[in-house]
């Protein structure tokens, strides 16, 4: 798995996990618990097969165009 994009915002996240899901793209959420805990030290980390980074990109800068480096 690589990493799609991190943010420290619960919402976007939750939005791209949605939008993957209706693609039919697995994705997979780390460092979620310690983010809660710790809040804006520890951004929450998405993470995708790397057969389907490109597709996942593009539904991330659908959403968000600037949360891509």
């Amino acid at each position: 798995m690589v990493e799609l994009f991190h943010t420290q915002d619960p919402v976007l996240m939750s939005a791209v996990k949605a939008a993957l899901a209706e693609a039919e793209i697995p994705a997979v959420e780390f460092d979620g618990p310690i983010a809660d805990m710790y809040g804006s030290a520890f951004p929450r980390r998405l993470m995708v097969l790397e057969d389907d980074l490109g597709a996942a990109r593009l539904i991330v800068h659908d959403l968000c165009p600037d949360c891509l480096a």
